[in-house]
């Protein structure tokens, strides 16, 4: 089984004790924190390394290390082949900078993209500019009128809206 399977299977756990799961997460956040201020302190550089080496080099175990490169994939200029990932296999940590800040803003991680580090890389007029562009990029806009409860619903199916495609929850 591929590192991100284990890793999944282990932090997304829905028969998990739910106290244990909790503490992992709480560890894992912490943990995710001390590696993004040590990236941010150099974040021209990139780190490159086998899993193994990279979770030694920051302290933690391989599953930590397997979820933090699950989380930054989205972030870096080159992608790494987390689906198959092992110990061995050699992966890098070469971030785009204002990628790295929006996902953070999308992850609704303030503990990531507060961090003081980012004042060394970006004024606050940038980085306030970068969490505006993120959120209004999140923003759901609708397009034509709005169905009141009581109109037709445009499924066409003749119930009002509150009783047909209305009354559904959300996903």
């Amino acid at each position: 089984m591929a590192l991100l399977d284990k890793w999944k299977n282990m932090a997304y756990s829905e028969t998990a004790d739910k106290n244990k799961l909790r503490e992992l997460w709480k560890e894992y956040f912490r943990q995710e924190k001390e590696i993004y201020i040590s990236l941010l302190k150099d974040p021209d550089t990139v780190v490159k390394g086998t899993v193994k080496e990279l979770a030694d080099k920051y302290g933690v175990d391989i599953m930590t290390m397997t979820g933090f490169l699950d989380g930054i994939n989205d972030s870096l200029k080159e992608k790494n082949p987390i689906e198959e990932m092992e110990e061995d296999t050699e992966v890098n940590l070469g971030f785009d900078k204002e990628l790295l800040y929006k996902n953070m803003v999308a992850a609704q991680a303030d503990w990531l993209y507060g961090l003081e580090e980012w004042n060394d890389i970006y004024d606050e007029e940038t980085r306030t500019r970068l969490y505006k562009e993120q959120k209004s990029s999140m923003t759901i806009h609708r397009d034509g009128p709005k169905i009141g409860r009581n109109d037709p619903c445009p499924c066409g199916s003749g119930k009002k809206y509150k009783h047909c495609c209305g009354a559904r929850k959300p996903a």
